[in-house]
């Protein structure tokens, strides 16, 4: 009897092992798979902003699909997360800011506009604190992006007033985190973009500036011009560009709130947002304007 059970004992540890087994080799060819899948697609980074609409339109609407064209959005809290997959050649292509891209550009990471976004960007001070002008952010602090748009319209608007005591730059990199840090009572300004910005707003913060009032357009859409230089990656490029324009004319038609539900999966907002979002166009790809290029030359990047 004693034999008998340890028999049935060691077919039962074979069982297991084999089983086990059979389950790891599933695991491992699914995720061979799914690396083989993801790339042949075409990459692009994306942060939790409305500039990338369109694209999360397209995802989410099935629009990609129907042109036939695998595209994998790469989502990032930050624009520098952005930056370093694009360095690191994870990805065809991002939404990004000028400054960020010509000094990747200048670092050696060859790049090609697709086209310029409607991307804008408000400096918007603590109620609580009542900061309700730059003036009043002498030896105060500010949550911008090192290196970024954010960083460049932050310096813009303080040199513009000159406080009387100096302004701290503060780093922060999240987006949702800058935002966080306002509501929290925990800065004294920061800068934002859209649907950001407009929860701040709605929250009674006072808009300390806006990048539109100044005529400046730093928002693009970057591919990198070696990983997009076969006949295959051109033709996604080309079908990307089109589902692209094609979720730009759906936003236009139908307005931000009939895809709330998209601005509230991808931006994480609020209802409140969403409704208090202005009126936004999404134009096709254009290429940006030398002006706005022209402003990223010379540019002095201040440590405080």
């Amino acid at each position: 009897m004693r034999h008998l059970l340890t028999y049935l004992f060691c077919l039962l540890l074979i069982a297991c092992g084999s089983s086990t087994h059979e389950e790891s080799e599933k695991r491992r060819q699914a995720k061979a798979e799914d690396m083989k899948r993801d790339s042949l697609a075409f990459k692009i980074a994306v942060t939790p902003t409305l500039d990338c609409l369109p694209f999360f339109l397209a995802k989410e609407q099935g629009i990609f699909d129907t042109l036939g064209v695998d595209v994998s959005l790469k989502c990032k809290d930050a624009q520098m997360d952005c930056d370093e997959a694009m360095r690191s050649g994870q990805i065809e292509c991002m939404v990004s800011d000028l400054m960020r891209t010509e000094r990747l550009r200048k670092e050696g990471v060859q790049l090609q506009y697709l086209g310029a976004t409607n991307a804008y960007w408000q400096m918007i001070g603590n109620r609580k604190a009542r900061i309700m002008d730059i003036k009043s952010l002498g030896d105060k602090m500010v949550a911008m992006s090192r290196y970024s748009a954010t960083d460049y319209l932050a310096t813009l608007g303080i040199d513009s007033v000159k406080p009387s005591n100096p302004v701290f730059r503060i780093q922060v990199n999240d987006v949702r985190v800058r935002l966080m840090m306002l509501l929290n009572n925990e800065m004294d300004a920061v800068m934002l973009p859209e649907p950001q910005a407009s929860w701040a707003r709605h929250n009674n913060h006072p808009v300390l500036m806006d990048s539109r009032d100044k005529d400046i357009r730093l928002g693009v859409i970057a591919a990198n011009s070696r990983r997009t230089a076969d006949t295959r990656r051109q033709q996604q490029l080309s079908l990307l560009i089109k589902g692209y324009e094609m979720a730009c004319d759906s936003l236009n038609e139908k307005g931000l709130e009939h895809y709330a539900f998209i601005i509230k999966k991808y931006c994480r907002a609020n209802d409140a947002t969403v409704k208090a979002l202005p009126r936004i166009t999404f134009p096709h790809l254009a290429q940006p304007r030398q002006k706005d290029i022209d402003r990223t030359k010379g540019v002095i990047w201040r440590t405080s």
